[in-house]
């Protein structure tokens, strides 16, 4: 992006940025820990469990490419689960199958965020993918007002990703309550699926805060050439 040149959208963005390192880092190594416990089933087959328990049997729960690419298709009604996550017999595999059961189990119940961030997915997706464009080709050709409506798409986005943190924030919820519940995983080990599943939320928490201070940069910077 143009203004990646602009010192100042660097030092505005150095908070988010550190707390993403830093919450990746973190990701990472409560995983790695989270991976040295074992448990008594695989992800997999915790999410099946969580999810008949929650009477939600009709949802299927397949394998997905990638790492921690684990997610909850609302719209196919199907869990998705990495490998490491899927096949693992491990305390972190079973923390984020729970996790990602939980929005399932939002979904059931229409929690309200879920609701919302579902229905501005396809406006956020386009939003996401079309502000890039418009604000290169209105800053190098100095139209304003294709930089204003690049930055009325941004927004979108920017809203998506604030809306989406109580999701799941709840979604960590909802998995350690089911966890502790079901007996899933004893108490001792209890501490293991939390650290990932905090560490995961504030993986979020860094992306969001990024997309929030490029959206300031952005109408500050807007805001000086409207002046101009």
């Amino acid at each position: 992006m143009w203004y990646g040149l602009d010192p100042l959208y660097w030092i505005m963005l150095a908070p988010a940025l550190l707390l993403g390192f830093w919450a990746q880092a973190r990701v990472r190594s409560a995983f790695e820990r989270a991976q040295q416990v074992p448990a008594n089933m695989t992800g997999a087959a915790a999410a099946r469990y969580i999810l008949a328990s929650a009477g939600l049997q009709p949802i299927a729960v397949e394998p997905t490419g990638g790492f921690l690419s684990d997610h909850y298709d609302p719209r196919n009604k199907v869990l998705r689960l990495s490998p490491a996550v899927f096949q693992g017999r491990t305390m972190a595999a079973v923390g984020i199958a729970a996790h990602e059961s939980g929005h399932a189990i939002q979904d059931l119940k229409q929690y309200a965020p879920l609701v919302v961030r579902n229905a501005i997915v396809p406006v956020a997706s386009f939003g996401s993918g079309i502000s890039t464009t418009l604000l290169i080709i209105g800053a190098l050709a100095g139209l304003p007002l294709l930089i204003k409506a690049g930055i009325v798409f941004f927004s979108a986005m920017v809203f998506f990703q604030i809306v989406n943190l109580p999701v799941e924030f709840d979604a960590s919820r909802r998995a350690k309550a089911q966890l502790a519940t079901l007996g899933v995983v004893p108490y001792e080990d209890q501490q293991n699926v939390r650290e990932v599943l905090n560490a995961a939320a504030w993986t979020y928490v860094a992306g969001t805060l990024q997309s929030v201070l490029t959206l300031l940069y952005l109408l500050m910077r807007f805001s000086g050439n409207s002046r101009s």
